[in-house]
């Protein structure tokens, strides 16, 4: 909504928002280009009868601002509307899907088609270095956009992919996650045979052909299907995968790639940008080129800051897979390092138990593992609460060292008690986490650390 809003602003329009949390890196960028956020809700907020109300999907009936202009019978649409009829539409689009590394993978992809002059559409679920924002739309035929699974707003519950008419799809993973409005991983299935079932005859379905969860949905005659991975099965396979502080590089039949990011996760994401950019002519010469000079994504292992040999990064990862697949690169990017993981459980899906095992085996990846108050434990039953004093006892049975604590404050003491120089801190959350960032920099600077 941010990346959109600073989109129709540079094409003239006065753009306004509320919201109830603004935090970085958002709330800043929002800040920089002049726009004006209001900090909670009221139908004050739309007083003066905007020429167009865009709603977005964290919003429902009880709004005061929805209600409003219901009532008042003003002009409203979705984003994923907004985008649909007024940017997208006559465009090839590019559309980027899966449980797991949208974002980066839209912003590669998006880097690679800017990188060699195509000056494509984007929109992109968090802000890519390379651009400085999330959203821009130019003249070009290209449009690469991030495909959210998750609902398109209160008055339309299908999830926002369906509405991006795309010539390509990619879905790069498939893992049940948005508990709030998904059942089970079937309800999840359904919602990607819905965006399966819109790729035109003359598109294409770029798949992850190693993913189980994937393979039901591609009996499809409709559109030419192809499949990346590492399988013996795979259209694109991935050969000989290494990783080191500062990459990963992979082979793709005769041409060996390399990227600034580490991890299995990454490799496959950019083994989808390669197979979407050669749909689209370009070579494996002018691909290499853009991983050369891509400079990743804000919150995707972001270094905040680095205070007498300790190292604290700040990245978004809610799910146990990706929290996960996280760990396991910053092990190969921090060799011989002790590693932290500080967690909070704010998600829909993390707040339930229905990752209440997964959440062990991805957090014991680290060596120290500090989990955050549950956010609004108290709007779950018993029945369906993540159980924090379970998950410290069997990450204690792993051999951890583990401390659920409630607040920011407390997490800062305890890391600063126990850290030492040479330590890694990666913060998961897909919030602000009260900047638990600036405040551990701000506090180990003026401790004496332990030994």
């Amino acid at each position: 909504m941010a990346a959109v809003a600073a989109a129709m602003k540079s094409r003239g329009h006065t753009v306004t928002g509320s919201d109830r949390n603004v935090y970085p890196p958002m709330s800043t960028f929002l800040e920089e280009q002049g726009i004006q956020v209001r900090v909670g809700y009221d139908e004050s907020h739309v007083a003066e009868a905007p020429d167009l109300v865009v709603v977005g999907n964290a919003v429902s009936r009880g709004n005061p601002e929805v209600e409003s202009v219901l009532n008042r019978k003003l002009r409203y649409c979705s984003l994923p509307e907004l985008l649909k009829e007024g940017f997208i539409r006559g465009k090839r689009a590019l559309v980027v899907c899966g449980t797991h590394g949208k974002t980066t993978t839209t912003a590669l992809l998006a880097w690679v088609f800017e990188h060699n002059q195509l000056n494509p559409n984007y929109l992109i679920g968090g802000i890519a270095n390379n651009f400085g924002r999330g959203a821009r739309f130019t003249d070009s035929e290209w449009f690469i956009i991030e495909g959210d699974e998750y609902d398109t707003a209160f008055f339309d519950k299908r999830s926002k992919f369906v509405h991006y008419l795309p010539e390509v799809a990619i879905i790069n993973n498939l893992e049940f996650d948005h508990a709030d409005i998904f059942a089970d991983l079937p309800a999840i299935q359904t919602s990607f045979r819905r965006l399966i079932n819109i790729v035109p005859g003359n598109g294409l379905l770029l798949v992850n052909g190693d993913d189980a969860n994937i393979a039901p949905l591609l009996d499809v005659k409709h559109c030419p299907v192809k499949r990346f991975g590492t399988g013996p099965g795979n259209d694109v396979r991935c050969e000989a995968s290494a990783f080191d502080e500062s990459g990963s590089s992979f082979t793709l039949g005769a041409f060996r790639f390399r990227i600034p990011m580490i991890g299995e996760l990454n490799v496959r994401n950019a083994m989808a940008v390669i197979a979407c950019a050669r749909h689209a002519g370009l070579t494996d010469e002018q691909i290499q080129s853009a991983f050369d000079t891509f400079k990743g994504i804000r919150r995707r292992q972001e270094v905040s800051g680095e205070v007498r040999g300790i190292t604290v990064i700040d990245d978004f990862g809610h799910h146990p897979t990706a929290i996960r697949e996280t760990l396991k690169a910053l092990r190969h990017r921090y060799a011989g390092r002790r590693l932290w993981a500080l967690f909070e459980p704010r998600s829909n899906t993390t707040r339930r138990k229905v990752f209440q095992n997964d959440l062990v085996s991805a957090l014991t990846e680290a060596d120290h593992i500090v989990v955050a108050q549950v956010a609004r434990l108290d709007q779950l039953s018993e029945g369906e609460r993540l159980d924090p004093a379970r998950l410290m006892a069997d990450i204690a049975a792993a051999g951890r060292a583990s401390a659920y604590l409630e607040d920011v404050e407390q997490i800062v003491r305890h890391v600063v008690s126990e850290a030492a120089a040479g330590d890694v801190v990666c913060v998961f959350s897909n919030g602000g986490f009260d900047g638990i960032h600036k405040k551990l920099l701000a506090r180990l600077s003026l401790e004496t650390l332990p030994a």
